[in-house]
This record gives C-alpha cells, sequence and structure tokens, in this order.
C-alpha cells in the first residue's frame, strides 16, 4: 500500500461509519479498530466459555430429568456462542489458539460475573433472570455494530440468550410457588448476585478507558452506564412480580428522570475480580487449562484426518 493510498482508504472507512454501514473483514481497517474489536470479541467469547463452568456444575444435581435437559442444553447453547465469536474474531487474522493461549495465560480477560461460585439450584435460575438479562441488555445493540461477523453473530446469540432469560425467571418463578424454603434460597441467590450483575456492564463512563472509541467507531452503541440503567429499569417491575426484593436501599423511582435511582456497586470488589483475585477466577482458568491440554489429542486427530482428506481429494483430482 502507498502512502498516498491510506488517507483514502481511511476516508472510505470513516464515510462508512457515518452511513451506519458495515465494516467487512476485506475492507480496509485502522489498526487500533482490528485490535479493539479483537479486545472485544475474545472477552466475549472467553465470557461465553467460562460462563459454561457456574451452570454445568449443577447438571448432574438438577431436580429432575426435565431440569437437567433444560440446563444441559443452555450449557450447550453457551459453546456456541463461543463458536461463533472465535470465528468472527478470527475473520480479522488471530486464531482461535492464540486466544485461548491468552486467555489461559491471563492475558486475556473473561465477564467478572463468572468469577463468583454457584452455591445452591437456586443460582441457575437467578443466572438465566440476572446475568443473562444483563447480557441481552448488552448484547443486543451490538447487533448493530459496526463490524459485520460480530454484528451477524449476535443475532443468533441475542435469540437464544432470550430464551435463557426466560428459562431463568420460569425456574424461580417455580421455586417461589414452592415451600419456604426454596423462596428463602432464592432470595438469598439474588442477594448475592445483584451487584455483580450490575457489575457486567463495565467501570462507570468516567472510569471506562475504551467506551469513548468505541463508541466513536460505531462498536458499541451505548455507554456502559446507559446499559445497567436499562437494565435496572428492565429487571424492578420484574422482581415485584417474582416476589423477591432487589437488595438496593438506594433504590426507588426517579419521577423527574422517569428511570430507577439505584445505588453503585462496589467497585473496588470489581477491579479486585478484574484482576485476577476473585472468588473462583483461578478456579475457573485452571478447568479451561486442563480441558484444553486433557482435548489436545481430539485437535490433532482431527488435524490428521482433514489432511488425509485433502491429500485424498488432490490424488483423486491427480487422476482425473
Amino acid at each position: 500500500m502507498t502512502a498516498t493510498a491510506e488517507p483514502e482508504l481511511a476516508e472510505h472507512f470513516e464515510a462508512t461509519l457515518r452511513r451506519n454501514d458495515r465494516i467487512e473483514p476485506r475492507d480496509w481497517m485502522p489498526e487500533a479498530y482490528r485490535a479493539t474489536l479483537v479486545r472485544q470479541i475474545a472477552q466475549h467469547a472467553h465470557s461465553e466459555v467460562i460462563g459454561m463452568q457456574p451452570e454445568g456444575n449443577w447438571v448432574t444435581r438438577a431436580p429432575s430429568l426435565r431440569r437437567k435437559a433444560v440446563l444441559l442444553a443452555k450449557v450447550q447453547d453457551e459453546a456456541g456462542h463461543g463458536l461463533y465469536l472465535y470465528s468472527a474474531c478470527e475473520t480479522l487474522g488471530t486464531s482461535r489458539r492464540e486466544l485461548t493461549e491468552k486467555l489461559i495465560s491471563g492475558r486475556q480477560k473473561y465477564s467478572s460475573i463468572f468469577n463468583y461460585p454457584t452455591l445452591s439450584y437456586a443460582d441457575v435460575g437467578t443466572i438465566g433472570w440476572l446475568v443473562d438479562g444483563a447480557a441481552i441488555c448488552n448484547q443486543v445493540p451490538l447487533c448493530r455494530t459496526s463490524f459485520g461477523p460480530y454484528g451477524r453473530a449476535m443475532i443468533r446469540i441475542c435469540k437464544e440468550e432470550s430464551f435463557h432469560q426466560r428459562q431463568g425467571y420460569e425456574l424461580l418463578m417455580t421455586m417461589m410457588r414452592g415451600t419456604d424454603e426454596q423462596r428463602a434460597m432464592v432470595q438469598e441467590s439474588v442477594d448475592r448476585f445483584w451487584w455483580p450483575a450490575l457489575m457486567m456492564f463495565g467501570p462507570p463512563d468516567a472510569d471506562s478507558p475504551n467506551t469513548e472509541r468505541s463508541m466513536a467507531w460505531g462498536i458499541k452503541r451505548n455507554t456502559n452506564d446507559e446499559l445497567r440503567q436499562k437494565f435496572v429499569d428492565m429487571t424492578v417491575p420484574q422482581a415485584r412480580a417474582l416476589g423477591v426484593t432487589l437488595p438496593d436501599p438506594e433504590l426507588r423511582w426517579d419521577e423527574q428522570r422517569q428511570a430507577h435511582h439505584f445505588g453503585q456497586p462496589d467497585w473496588a470488589e470489581f477491579k479486585q475480580v478484574v484482576s485476577g483475585n476473585g472468588p473462583c477466577n483461578a478456579q475457573r482458568v485452571a478447568h479451561r487449562k486442563r480441558a484444553h491440554d486433557e482435548g489436545a489429542w481430539v485437535r490433532e486427530a482431527a488435524t490428521a484426518f482433514a489432511a488425509k482428506q485433502a491429500a485424498a481429494a488432490e490424488e483423486t483430482g491427480d487422476r482425473r
């Protein structure tokens, strides 16, 4: 590429963003745009894969065959989401192997929420309701993100996440119609997951180093605080219908803003968790590394089979 050609390509890139059109993998893009996408999509993909662990913890202990099947299907969906997103990231020139190595070495992050333990079966429902609900708020705008493969992957992911959210809510509603012990289990679970769910949207806008640039490039469509507010406003009436209390003494309706006022999470705790010092950080990454190591023979066998198939196809072509 000549030095005179790059300004023209940059102008074409900016014009595409101004029209709210999509940037595709073969289009010219600034390296900073590419790096930002790799960071965000990889973090999203890692979150889907690591997120299988907290709920997978309850597959064999779910109380009925129906609940086992529902939970197993959901965990399988999360694996598929990770696959879609890793594939989108590969169109940017970063291999899945490289992304996995960065995850297990601690050079790339995943969502802070998955570093909290699932201590009771009610947590399966709470994750579906609150965690997947927060994911929906965050991910639906990403269907309109400026990078084509990412936006297209998000369309299917959001449909499935919406189903997961309804499954979680249905499970909690069933438990709230049960015994006093079951209702207490649900409330205790909501108490533990409410604040980590609010942290899922990232730090406050004033402390977010990437939001402004991601918004300018159309990678993100809403700020962290906007999405957090949307989630709270969506969740409060659901909690009321469910019959649980959200553990925030500051939570109230603000008539002037036509939105809920709510307290702030413990941002010091958030920083500890994303720095690798949460309750389950080491456990989650160690489990992922062990699964990766134990699956080496599968990858080697698949590679050998693909090479054999290619060689056979080439030989057949030569004979023709």
